[in-house]
């Protein structure tokens, strides 16, 4: 199995036979975390290159153990204490980092397309761990995977973005991943965080969390991302929880057969209440679980094409 890049930079325009290969290589590894020894030699004498310039913790230990679960050589780099606190610019960096003889680069930056700009200045495979407000594909394809693995499919399910859409790039990785898969988008929330014009992409807009709730079989529930200046699109918190909150009654009175997702982390209380957040309906702790399978299976299928 292969893919049709060396890079995973985003969703946008990648064929349906990629999506599907990750999809079924994260089955194969999927089994592998479930082992007593959870390691295969796959990548040994790789060395992979975590760039991080944004925080955080769940992708970058997710992507660290996928790494070390194939036998790859792991460098992290964080912007603190680097190089370019003395003015080395984000280009000196890389090519230095490349002078070391590495393979691969998992990016994380606040300014989006910073992944396609690494491709023009490094022979390495690069993967896109986030890109400001543009894509996150591997949190999709985890999202995607999770689903397929509850519901037994994409095509065909009606699938509900919720929330913070404007300050989301999971949503737009989700959106494409989903549209190429064969099911029916929708986004739902406060008309100041849904995009002028998403339409386009051919999503249907929401403003009513009963009825995203009533029709649709998936929740995909978003982060209000307050260090993206999001809380100045709403009132308060407390205004946004009760119009899009999701809670159990909301749930018990609409559709007591649907599926919710999180990305993480979880603004108890905003997004989700903890009922929901603890409860039947959630799988949020089985897509940090798959996040893994999804990123090994990434790293194996680019890490072998060489």
């Amino acid at each position: 199995m292969s893919l049709s890049s060396k890079h995973l930079l985003g969703l946008y325009g990648v064929p349906k036979e990629d999506i599907q290969t990750i999809l079924d290589t994260a089955t194969t590894f999927r089994e592998v975390l479930e082992r007593p020894i959870k390691k295969v030699p796959t990548l040994q004498g790789k060395t992979v290159v975590n760039l991080f310039y944004e925080s955080s913790t769940r992708t970058r230990i997710s992507f660290e153990l996928a790494q070390k679960r194939l036998s790859a050589d792991t460098v992290n780099f964080s912007k603190a204490g680097s190089s370019t606190s003395k003015g080395e610019t984000f280009k000196d960096t890389v090519k230095n980092i490349e002078a070391m003889k590495i393979d691969m680069i998992v990016v994380r930056h606040s300014s989006a397309g910073v992944p396609h700009y690494l491709t023009k200045i490094t022979n390495a495979n690069i993967i896109n761990a986030g890109d400001g407000r543009h894509e996150h594909p591997t949190q999709a394809l985890l999202d995607m995977y999770s689903i397929r693995e509850k519901m037994g499919k994409l095509e065909g399910l009606k699938i509900c973005i919720v929330g913070d859409i404007a300050h989301s790039r999971v949503a737009l990785s989700n959106i494409f991943g989903l549209k190429t898969m064969g099911a029916e988008v929708s986004v739902c929330g406060p008309a100041t965080m849904i995009p002028k014009g998403i339409e386009k992409l051919g999503v249907n807009v929401l403003h009513d969390i009963d009825k995203a709730i009533a029709g649709h079989d998936v929740l995909n529930v978003l982060r209000i991302q307050l260090e993206r200046a999001a809380g100045s699109s709403i009132p308060s918190l407390r205004e946004y929880h009760n119009f899009f909150g999701i809670t159990a009654e909301r749930i018990e009175n609409n559709n007591k057969d649907i599926l919710i997702l999180h990305p993480g982390p979880i603004n108890r209380g905003v997004e989700l209440s903890s009922d929901v957040a603890d409860g039947p309906y959630q799988v949020i702790l089985d897509q940090v679980t798959n996040g893994v399978a999804i990123r090994m299976a990434v790293l194996y299928l680019l890490g072998t094409m060489n």
